[in-house]
């Protein structure tokens, strides 16, 4: 038995976290709704304090909004708040981009692709959450080489807010980032073409500012 420990206190809070986060940005609990800490720790299998933790986070980085002794509910869409976090996850990935693109090996280049073969399939096919999982799989190479943790942190805190739209907007028929312009970012880093890779990830990014209007 000396293999069973006690789950450690964060790693509760953080799945507590990842399991509402997931669901506002799906969708499954929608703008507005009123958010219960009991009711959640039910339904999640965990008690009351590792969610009321998440609750913090997640008012913290703008899901959620509370008022003490009233309650606490899902954020509506603003698309002001969309363009301010695409503009500073976008700046962030710009970032990331010219300090990774001389580190990539074959490797990583190789990821990009067939993470852009899995975005376009998904694409094709509708896959709403396939794809926006490829899309974050492309990036996120570029982001793990560059080695920057505070970028990757403000990336990881800001993108929620941005995904919640585009699931929406791809989910009622809208269009998708281009897998063409992917294509593009990854045959400048294959080159090592920094500044093409860079221009190209700000034209990515200036996408989603356009499309919270």
């Amino acid at each position: 038995m000396e293999a069973i420990r006690p789950v450690p206190r964060t790693l509760l809070r953080d799945r507590a976290y990842e399991a509402i986060r997931d669901a506002i940005v799906a969708g499954e609990i929608e703008p507005g709704a009123v958010v219960r800490d009991a009711e959640l720790a039910e339904r999640l299998g965990l008690s009351r304090a590792p969610v009321r933790e998440a609750f913090s986070r997640l008012v913290d980085e703008g899901l959620l909004e509370s008022k003490p002794q009233s309650y606490t509910r899902v954020t509506p869409l603003v698309a002001s708040d969309v363009r301010d976090a695409a503009a500073v996850v976008g700046a962030m990935h710009e970032l990331v981009t010219r300090v990774a693109v001389p580190r990539l090996g074959a490797a990583d280049i190789e990821a990009m692709r067939a993470a852009n073969q899995r975005f376009a399939a998904a694409v094709g096919t509708g896959d709403v959450d396939g794809a926006l999982r490829a899309d974050d799989a492309l990036h996120d190479v570029l982001v793990r080489v560059s080695g920057n943790r505070a970028a990757a942190a403000t990336v990881a805190r800001y993108t929620p807010l941005i995904r919640r739209l585009e699931r929406r907007r791809f989910g009622e028929g809208g269009s998708c980032r281009s897998a063409g312009l992917h294509e593009r970012l990854i045959e400048a880093c294959a080159a090592g073409d920094v500044a093409e890779a860079v221009r190209v990830t700000a034209e990515i990014w200036r996408g989603l500012e356009e499309l919270a209007d």
